[in-house]
């Protein structure tokens, strides 16, 4: 087992409180505990409060666009299998920005790690509503309150038939440490969204508000029916299930794909002057 130290990246900048230090805390272990080196995992990131965590953790890190981590993530996930690739990024990121590529990330299959930090607003930009703002609630842009809908990350995965989709809680960090775990060991694309509450700007959707909600799926309760894993999807209000909510196994996008199945990108031998000859072509 590795020590959590050796995972330690820059200090955070994170505001004091934020849900952001214990996701942080739970990858780190979580890495640790199953002894993933750092330079055999690579993190992806956007734009945001979520997309800082690279900075914080030893890895691999790729920094992209608003919204634009997933594509990335992909590329690297399909040149190099043996590399374990995580997202890191927050609902607006992922769900606002990114939502088209969410979707088509989503039907690919491809074996990318997704962690969805989600305090319901987006925090680096000062709390305007994000896709998963409950509609109503008013913002330092929305003072009349959220005009549209709020979104359902997970019934969305579920309907897009995702072959993992779990919800954990920041307050919860023994649980969510398992997730972690499971969407690490799982073979496609894993969509974990995570509660994590942001205490400058969302005053309603606070950890106590969270821990009078949330509960744990018991071992009763079985991930692979899908009717059911949408209808606990749409469980919303008095009760919030966290836990692995729907799984699916199904063949990921690189085992699709001819010439990758043999042999993956990164092994492949690469000879530039069959590029440049192929170059001259063009001009």
């Amino acid at each position: 087992m590795s020590k959590k130290q050796e995972y330690q990246g820059q200090k955070p900048a994170w505001c004091p409180g934020c849900g952001n230090f214990g996701l942080l805390n739970a990858l780190q272990q979580t890495l640790a505990d199953l002894a993933i080196e750092p330079h055999r995992y690579t993190i992806v990131s956007g734009i945001g409060q979520a997309a800082k965590l690279p900075h914080y953790i030893r890895c691999n890190a790729f920094n992209g666009l608003h919204g634009r981590a997933l594509p990335a993530a992909t590329g690297i996930a399909l040149a190099n299998p043996d590399m374990l690739v995580m997202v890191s990024t927050g609902d607006g990121d992922c769900y606002g920005e990114g939502g088209n590529h969410f979707l088509h990330a989503i039907r690919r299959n491809v074996n990318v790690k997704l962690f969805v930090h989600d305090n319901q607003v987006y925090g680096l930009t000062k709390g305007q509503a994000s896709p998963t703002t409950m509609e109503g609630m008013k913002t330092k842009t929305q003072p009349f309150g959220a005009l549209s809908s709020q979104m359902n990350p997970l019934a969305l995965a579920i309907a897009l038939d995702c072959s993992f989709v779990a919800r954990g809680f920041v307050g919860d960090m023994e649980f969510l440490q398992h997730l972690m775990t499971e969407a690490i060991r799982h073979s496609g694309f894993a969509l974990l969204d995570i509660f994590q509450p942001c205490v400058s700007f969302n005053k309603i959707n606070t950890y106590q508000w969270y821990q009078e909600r949330v509960y744990r799926l018991d071992e009763t309760y079985n991930p692979e029916d899908r009717v059911k894993a949408f209808e606990k999807s749409l469980e919303w209000g008095d009760t919030i299930p966290t836990g692995i909510i729907y799984q699916h196994g199904r063949p990921h996008f690189r085992e699709k794909i001819p010439l990758q199945s043999k042999e993956p990108l990164v092994s492949q031998t690469f000879d530039q002057k069959k590029s440049l000859s192929l170059m001259d072509e063009f001009y």
